[in-house]
């Protein structure tokens, strides 16, 4: 049976609780799952995982957080080929652009993309977002 790690980058502790329902998700499901901050994992140690579910909010123009995250996946979407990914995160403001993008750059790299279109919450994810955020989890770990 393969592990998961939820990996991300939280300002205000919005993509936190997503990570950390995520997390929940996954262990939920019977499958070991390590949660850890962007600035905890390297790239190589994020490959030894078979999947990975990759949190991160919109950040000023609808990019990812630019000092640690966007540095983080650039490193690692190279060597994302073979691997099971979810991404998600949350926003404040706009469409959802950062999302779109994301999600392009990580279906080039030939990875499973568990959601073609990633998992989104605006603001502060409540009671019902946070169970979507658990049955990605649940869904990754069966993946």
């Amino acid at each position: 049976m393969s592990k998961v790690a939820v990996i991300y980058w939280s300002q205000t502790g919005n993509t936190q609780q997503m990570a950390q329902a995520i997390a929940d998700g996954v262990t939920g499901a019977g499958v070991e799952c390590d949660l850890m901050e962007v600035s905890a994992v390297t790239p190589q140690q994020a490959l030894e995982y078979d999947k990975l579910a990759l949190g991160c909010p919109a950040m000023g123009a609808e990019v990812l957080e630019e000092s640690e995250f966007e540095p983080f996946f650039t490193q690692l979407e190279g060597q994302l080929g073979g691997h099971t990914v979810a991404l998600f995160g949350s926003y404040g403001w706009g469409d959802g652009q950062w999302m779109r993008d994301w999600v392009e750059r990580t279906q080039s790299t030939r990875a499973n993309l568990l959601d073609e279109e990633g998992l989104m919450v605006n603001e502060t994810p409540d009671a019902e977002a946070l169970e979507v955020c658990k049955n990605l989890g649940a869904r990754l770990a069966n993946a």
